[in-house]
């Protein structure tokens, strides 16, 4: 197996995990927030598909799914077309309502697909190249990569939970 076979197999993982946290939920039940103000299962799972979309199109040099293929207009959120939901206040992850979780399954699978056409693609000798130069040490795209996919398994798992103590 090499980096990318075992990076798609991340990546199917997640994807498997949020058809599955998905499934059947209400809009209700997608906009829950355990305690009043914590994340919702509907932001967790638009929030690591944003961030998933803007590291990938970045990286490959495409425009991000989100916009390409008119998911920004599907959503309809109150934002900029930028914006992924990092950082985001307590208030602006209540506006993240979606009416059943097809929506964000729809829009996971979209990225999904861009995202394991570019790691097909990728070599070995790619994985080092430098891609963001605002850290120290610079960021290399197979660092870029693995954190993409540990913010994903983060997120999964915590909208999983939630979904768990779904009243």
């Amino acid at each position: 197996m090499n980096t990318a076979e075992l990076l798609t197999d991340g990546f199917e993982r997640v994807k498997e995990s949020v058809a599955e946290v998905a499934d059947g939920l209400t809009a209700e039940q997608l906009a829950h927030r355990p305690g009043g103000t914590g994340n919702s299962i509907g932001w967790l799972l638009w929030h690591l598909t944003r961030v998933q979309d803007d590291h990938v199109a970045e990286v490959a040099g495409t425009e991000q799914i989100w916009t390409a293929q008119g998911w920004v207009e599907r959503f309809a959120l109150p934002f900029e077309p930028g914006e992924t939901g990092y950082a985001q206040s307590s208030a602006e992850v209540s506006q993240v309502r979606v009416e059943s979780g097809d929506l964000l399954v729809g829009y996971y699978d979209a990225v999904h697909a861009r995202t394991l056409e570019y790691l097909g693609g990728l070599k070995e000798a790619d994985l080092d190249q430098v891609v963001d130069e605002r850290w120290d040490p610079p960021v290399t795209l197979g660092v870029r990569l693995v954190s993409v996919l540990n913010d994903d398994t983060q997120h999964i798992g915590q909208a999983a939970y939630v979904r768990g103590i779904l009243p």
